[in-house]
């Protein structure tokens, strides 16, 4: 009888590892593979964090003449902050959350992002924003075309460069310090980026 279970444990122990290591094969992604799901998980979450912020920008609009400027501000940067939150830590694990090709950019320059994946996240980003702006202009009343961003009375247009570079540097460094540098803390990450975002909004 020992010897009997000594070959039946010699035998499993000889096939568990066949087994993963046929499970290894059969779920590998070769790297053209790995960046078409990466830029899927990119056109998704993009559409959903600007479908909910072009939604949520478009009700503060049309309700505008129940509430000050100041509030109107304060709403529509929640809107953004808060859809970028929730999104990006719905889809960080699948393509990194970037939704941006500002930042798409700032992670292939810091090397945390191989260049060879830019071509497939940017126009998947870009896609994805003008089918969000296309689904909210069918989905609900008001004008699409109110969300765009203008210059502030006053603002020249060298300032308004200007400003919108400090606003996306601010968000790309954000995002670097916290999930682009691996800390115990890492998974927070979608917390602080979202309130990046809500911040960089106020004044933008």
């Amino acid at each position: 009888m020992p010897d009997v279970r000594e070959k039946r444990q010699q035998q499993d122990g000889l096939e568990r590892p066949r087994q993963r290591i046929h499970h290894e094969r059969r779920w590998h992604l070769n790297p053209f593979e790995r960046h078409l799901v990466a830029a899927t998980g990119e056109f998704v979450g993009t559409f959903f964090f600007l479908f909910f912020g072009y939604a949520g920008h478009l009700m503060v609009l049309d309700l505008s003449g129940l509430t000050p400027g100041a509030e109107q501000i304060i709403y529509v940067s929640f809107a953004y902050g808060f859809s970028l939150l929730v999104t990006v830590w719905a889809f960080y694990r699948i393509s990194g959350g970037l939704f941006n090709p500002a930042v798409t950019l700032g992670l292939c320059m810091s090397g945390r992002l191989p260049w060879a994946r830019a071509p497939f996240l940017i126009p998947a980003q870009l896609t994805a924003c003008m089918c969000a702006g296309a689904v909210v202009r069918v989905m609900f009343p008001g004008d699409v075309a109110a969300l765009n961003t203008t210059l502030a009375p006053g603002m020249n247009l060298a300032q308004g460069v200007f400003a919108e570079m400090f606003f996306t540097s601010y968000l790309v460094f954000v995002i670097l310090m916290l999930a682009a540098e691996k800390s115990k803390d890492t998974y927070l990450a979608p917390v602080g980026i979202g309130l990046a975002l809500f911040v960089a909004e106020i004044p933008g």
